[in-house]
């Protein structure tokens, strides 16, 4: 993973958390608030490939909007274990950084702007990015996907 960033140019920083309960309580152990948590959903497309969703704590896909972006008529979250063999992460700690499989990123446009944490690839630790580096150097597609929770 830190390889993966790196070879993109982007600066990441890992750090140690314990295990969280909520989004709240997770926000609160890194000393952030609940938006800058970015949860990394793996989102399966009918032709059997992916994609990563960026999707802000207090935020979900908005699966219409995110439909209309890929420009596709059906999109599921897959089950754990096809995540697992999609990405080599376990849900919980999935990034884009490092996948198995360099999946398109969507990001919803709130991702945008701000220092973000994000899963690290293992649980009881989370990666911190600049968002706007983290968008460019994954290409990513920068669109409204989601909807308050």
């Amino acid at each position: 993973m830190e390889d993966d960033a790196a070879a993109r140019g982007i600066p990441i920083r890992i750090v140690e958390r314990p295990a969280a309960r909520s989004l709240e309580e997770a926000a609160e152990l890194l000393g952030i608030q609940p938006g800058d948590i970015v949860k990394t959903l793996v989102v399966k497309r009918s032709d059997d490939t992916f994609v990563f969703a960026l999707v802000p704590g207090g935020r979900k896909i908005s699966w219409p909007k995110l439909r209309a972006v890929l420009h596709v008529n059906k999109l599921q979250l897959p089950d754990a274990s096809v995540a697992l063999a999609a990405t080599g992460y376990e849900r919980g700690t999935i990034t884009p950084f490092g996948s198995t499989t360099a999946w398109p990123v969507i990001a919803d446009e709130t991702v945008a702007g701000r220092t973000v944490s994000m899963g690290a690839g293992e649980h009881g630790y989370s990666l911190f990015v600049d968002a706007d580096v983290l968008l460019a150097g994954f290409s990513a597609t920068v669109a409204d996907i989601t909807d308050p929770e």
